[in-house]
């Protein structure tokens, strides 16, 4: 069995089927579990060292969510994320960072512009050197920074999801270092526009960074890696 047991995770901030829900959730954007797969409910209760009921309640959110699909005496089979799917949601984000940008001219806290000042200048330091973890994990936390300096839960909870879903292949945005000190260029730019109190700066130069972030992400193969049977000539 997995040494993973969910009910040590249990906090204030999730029940147990949250812990269960948010297990296999990271695990099929993650890869673990492939399109098509089944996902069996006693062996990922074992794995986590839960019952079956909190697994089920979690793949019946799941198929809520569009990753996971019911079908009546056969099981639950992963949907996951597809081309189309992070095409929609690359465009859905650059609205909504855009107007989270624009409401962070309004509520950014000097604590909040700070730790961007300094996620910029260090992101800057581990471009020029070509450590492109160190960067991928700074370009993560620079956007959950605007996130909270937006000051709306609903809209950070959203942008947090959507940010999940495409953290398996977000690494392609990053992938050369001349993306990565453009990438950088473009949080600059923001944060700028944001020191500035320009709401209306803000908020182009948020939308534009996703729509370039996904535009690089096309170049460097997103059409390949979620190739459908079709496209590959399968049947």
């Amino acid at each position: 069995m997995n040494d993973y047991d969910v009910r040590r995770d249990v906090s204030d901030k999730y029940s147990l089927r949250g812990r269960v829900f948010h297990k296999i959730r990271d695990d099929i954007l993650n890869g673990k579990y492939h399109e098509n797969e089944e996902l069996k409910e006693i062996p990922i209760g074992q794995e986590l060292g839960v019952s079956r009921t909190p697994v089920r309640e979690a793949l019946r959110q799941l198929e809520l969510e569009g990753l996971v699909q019911i079908i009546p005496n056969r099981g639950a089979f992963v949907t996951g994320i597809q081309a189309k799917d992070v095409h929609d949601i690359y465009m859905i984000r650059s609205r909504l960072e855009g107007l989270c940008a624009r409401w962070a001219c309004e509520h950014i806290t000097k604590e909040l512009l700070s730790s961007m000042e300094e996620n910029v200048y260090l992101a800057e330091f581990h471009a020029e050197r070509g450590n492109m973890e160190q960067m991928a994990e700074l370009d993560n936390q620079f956007h959950l920074i605007l996130y909270t300096a937006g000051n709306s839960k609903m809209l950070e909870h959203l942008l947090i999801d959507y940010h999940q879903y495409v953290m398996r292949i977000r690494k392609k945005t990053l992938s050369t270092r001349d993306r990565a000190l453009a990438s950088n260029a473009e949080h600059r730019a923001i944060m700028e526009a944001i020191r500035s109190n320009d709401p209306d700066r803000a908020e182009e130069l948020a939308a534009t960074h996703m729509k370039n972030a996904y535009t690089n992400m096309v170049k460097n193969g997103l059409y390949d890696l979620y190739k459908t049977d079709d496209e590959t000539g399968k049947e």
